[in-house]
This record gives C-alpha cells, sequence and structure tokens, in this order.
C-alpha cells in the first residue's frame, strides 16, 4: 500500500481553499436501500455555512474519476457495518486516483474501528453528532491549523464522539437520486417509492450487542418537528408515498414521534409509514398502536433478535420469547404486521435453539414477515462493543480482526458455526434466485435438522394465520 498523505506532512502555509465547488465531497456507500440521509444532513449544514459540496451515493452510482480529482477532502458515512466494507474500498479507489486528497470517515463505525481506519486509511474520523465537528474541520484545514479539532480524530490525537446538540437543517436532498432508484414499499399487489427520514438519534436503551451504545451510552436526540415534516414534504414532492422512520427506536419519545405522524396524516393522508421500536415499547406504548394503525403505519420492525431466553439475557435485549408473542397480538389487533429482525447466531446459540427459533417462526405465521437474510446473522463485535464489558467475555471473544471491523469469536460446537456458514450461502442462492419465503424457509430448516442429526418436519403450509405483510424491496441487515 502506497504512504498515506499524513496532515502533517502539508506545510502550515498551505491553506485549503474548501469553497470552491466539488473541493469537498460526500459519498455514501450503503444505507439498507434508501436515499442516504446521511449525506443530506452534512450537505445542507455545509452549505447553510457557505461551502458547495458534492454528495455521491455510490450505491447508485460511483463517484467517476473527474469528481474524485477535484477533491480536496472526501468524506464517507459509514454507519454500518457493510457501509464501512465497501467504504474503504471506496477510499482504495480515492487514493490511487488523488493521493493528495485528504480522507475522513464519519458515523457510527467509523468512530468504533478509528484506530484501524487512522493506520490504514484516513486522515481523520468523526463519530456521534458528526455535522458540527465536520465544518470545524473544513474551517481549521482552510486556516492551515494543524489540530486537534473538537470530535475529530487523527492520527496525533484520537477525540470522543461528539454528543453536543446541533442545530438541525433541513436535509438537503436536492443532488441525490430519485426515489426511483431507491426501495419500494410492496402492498396490496402494487409497488410505490418509500423515502427515509429520522425523528431522533442515538437510543435511550443500551443493547450490549449494539454498535449505537458505546457512541451515544444511552443519549438520543430528538429532531425538531418542524424539520422532519419538511424533509418528508420534499420526499412526497419527489414522488414518494411512504415513509420508513429509521430512528434506532421510534418510541424513544413517543410524544415527539406520534405528534410528527399526526401531522404527516393530516397533510398527506394517502401517505403510509413503517418504523422500528422495542419489544418493550409495543407493550408498554399498547394503546398508542390502533392510532399509528390509523394514521397509516403498515408495519413495525422490532429486533426480535433469538427465541431463546439465554441469549435474550446475554445481550440485554429487555424482552423474553413469552413478550415477542403478546406484543404480536398487539400489533395484530391494530392491525399492524411485524416485521422481525433476527440475530440467530451467537456464542450461545445451540442448535436446539435455532431450531426453536424456526418453529417458532412457523407457529406465529412469520415466515412472509422475515427477510431470509435474517436467518443467517452472525453476531458482529465491534471495538468498543459493550458486549466486551461482560464479566464472562474472556471465556468466549477472540483477537481483534481490524480488517473485518470485528472482534472474532468461535462457537464451541463447530456444527453451529458450519450452518451458519451453509445458511448464508443459502439465502444468498435464493435471493438471487428468486425463491419464495417458504421454499427457502424450508431449505433453511432442512440444513438445520442435518446438522442436529434429525428428520425434518413436512414442508410449513403456504399460508400462516396471518396475511402476507407490506415489506421493503430492500431486505434489512446491516
Amino acid at each position: 500500500m502506497a504512504p498515506l498523505p499524513a496532515m502533517t506532512r502539508r506545510p502550515e502555509s498551505r491553506l485549503l481553499d474548501l469553497k470552491e465547488p466539488g473541493a469537498i465531497l460526500l459519498l455514501s456507500c450503503y444505507e439498507l436501500g434508501h436515499q442516504p440521509l446521511n449525506l443530506a444532513f452534512p450537505l445542507a449544514y455545509l452549505r447553510r455555512a457557505g461551502y458547495r459540496p458534492v454528495a455521491v451515493d455510490a450505491a447508485v452510482t460511483p463517484p467517476d474519476d473527474a469528481t474524485i480529482a477535484a477533491a480536496r477532502l472526501v468524506a464517507i458515512s459509514v454507519p454500518m457495518h457493510t457501509a464501512l466494507r465497501l467504504g474503504v474500498e471506496l477510499a482504495a479507489r480515492i487514493r490511487r486516483r488523488n493521493p493528495d486528497a485528504l480522507l475522513c470517515f464519519y458515523g457510527l463505525y467509523a468512530w468504533l474501528n478509528a484506530d484501524y481506519l487512522l493506520s490504514e486509511w484516513a486522515d481523520f474520523v468523526i463519530g456521534g453528532e458528526y455535522e458540527a465537528p465536520l465544518l470545524a474541520l473544513i474551517q481549521a484545514l482552510e486556516r492551515g491549523e494543524p489540530g486537534p479539532v473538537p470530535g475529530v480524530s487523527d492520527r496525533a490525537h484520537r477525540a470522543g464522539p461528539s454528543l453536543a446538540r446541533i442545530d438541525f437543517p433541513e436535509p438537503d436532498r436536492s443532488d441525490l437520486p430519485s426515489p426511483r432508484h431507491y426501495a419500494h414499499l410492496v402492498m396490496d399487489g402494487r409497488a410505490v417509492p418509500a423515502g427515509y427520514t429520522e425523528t431522533t438519534r442515538g437510543c435511550h436503551h443500551t443493547c450490549l450487542h449494539c454498535p449505537i451504545v458505546p457512541v451515544y451510552r444511552g443519549r438520543f436526540f430528538a429532531i425538531p418537528r418542524q424539520v422532519v415534516l419538511a424533509d418528508i414534504r420534499r420526499q412526497v414532492r419527489q414522488g414518494v408515498r411512504h415513509i420508513t422512520f429509521g430512528d434506532p427506536d421510534f418510541l424513544n419519545g413517543p410524544t415527539h414521534s406520534l405528534r410528527i405522524c399526526q401531522a404527516l396524516h393530516e397533510e398527506f393522508p394517502d401517505v403510509t409509514f413503517d418504523f422500528t421500536t422495542r419489544i418493550e415499547h409495543i407493550l408498554r406504548h399498547r394503546e398508542l398502536f390502533p392510532e399509528f394503525r390509523r394514521l397509516g403505519c403498515v408495519f413495525v420492525v422490532s429486533a426480535v433478535e433469538s427465541a431463546s431466553d439465554l441469549v435474550l439475557e446475554k445481550i440485554d435485549k429487555g424482552h423474553r420469547k413469552a413478550d415477542v408473542i403478546e406484543a404480536l397480538r398487539v400489533l395484530d389487533e391494530a392491525g399492524i404486521a411485524m416485521r422481525p429482525s433476527l440475530l440467530p447466531f451467537t456464542p450461545w446459540t445451540t442448535l436446539e435453539d435455532y431450531l426453536e427459533l424456526l418453529d417458532f417462526i412457523e407457529e406465529q405465521g412469520l415466515i412472509e414477515h422475515v427477510d431470509p437474510v435474517h436467518f443467517s446473522i452472525r453476531l458482529l463485535v465491534p471495538p468498543g462493543s459493550a458486549l466486551l464489558d461482560r464479566p464472562d467475555a474472556a471465556e468466549w471473544v477472540g483477537p481483534l480482526d481490524e480488517a473485518a471491523f470485528t472482534y472474532t469469536w468461535t462457537h464451541p460446537d463447530p456444527r453451529v458455526d458450519r450452518l451458519q456458514r451453509e445458511v448464508a450461502a443459502l439465502v444468498e442462492r435464493a435471493t438471487r434466485e428468486g425463491w419464495d419465503n417458504y421454499a427457502t424457509f424450508a431449505a433453511v430448516r432442512a440444513l438445520a435438522c442435518e446438522a442436529a442429526g434429525i428428520e425434518p418436519p413436512a414442508d410449513p403450509p403456504r399460508r400462516g394465520h396471518r396475511p402476507p405483510p407490506p415489506r421493503l424491496t430492500e431486505s434489512w441487515f446491516c
């Protein structure tokens, strides 16, 4: 690898002109198939300060060589593991094409993996509320100041994540691809463009496996209602007819969330929405769900994770298997579908647990509600994970694989690790070849039964007791 241009190699007297169009390049690599809000917010924030950055969603259209060559500062958004993997590939291309450009990574996975990024790829890393530190960095570069900049890590200085509330601008989506390039809602035999926004950042809860916890430590920030509604209004004008509220937990601030949904429905009564919330919150705020349904909620994503109470306790998830059954009843009565997310492979998951999870999915009529990729998800343990602070961590955690952005672990039962690899390959093939959920589920269960040395049961009936749920055309995974 070629030596990386460090900030200290630039003469302090050399001032960077970052107000020229394209001198600042903002890049997104992957944001779950939606128009990247992690570009739209900093784009608006920097333009309000007088800069003219270029924003490119590489998941839709990779930046061309001319755009890369014109950049003096490139900031890459990496809010999740997949985005970071793609981000370092993009960084390699940028280094080859424009070795003098300064590289900054920002987002959850940037801060968690700052040591590796700064040693191999990045000049700067920003975590937490990133807009204000990014602007401060740009202004320091223009003045020729070597740093440190508050909230910005560089090779000589590590900064904590910025947790100061910012003055949120209305997100600027003017340079981003049209919503037709992103996920659509499929419901009642038709597909409509789906938009995306957030009403909060961070999370009040501290689930041990969650990458938000090491950064926000139980804090969250509400985005002003007028900013959220203006963002929705702009997307509806672009043709969006469904909104995903992508908050880590939409019900961290239930009154704030409900008022936004009421205002959304009043202005756009034909626009539907979905959101993510905990099983615990479904039960605590059960009286709100009939109102959410009246306002246009068609499904809720909830991190069920496992049917094993032991696994749920190990990750401090805040619910048990019985709570999931009750939460399903609450949503059924409100007429809202649940789309569970799963974490089926952990150091504590047995083959029996995995088979129990599959039985639970069938018994509860959820085969069509689970994106098949979730049957293959394996626990990631990024640097800084709260799981590493548990007293039993030394019993299962292995060395850090910096380039894979996770601590390694090996299951004590080799059949479990082998099954995870086989299921991952199977669901990838099933997705590529267009299998339906029932065929994929039956094939996954056949693999699990083979691993356990038992005969698989009969294939599940093609319709459970729940109707087919609405879905997005982009499967959720991290």
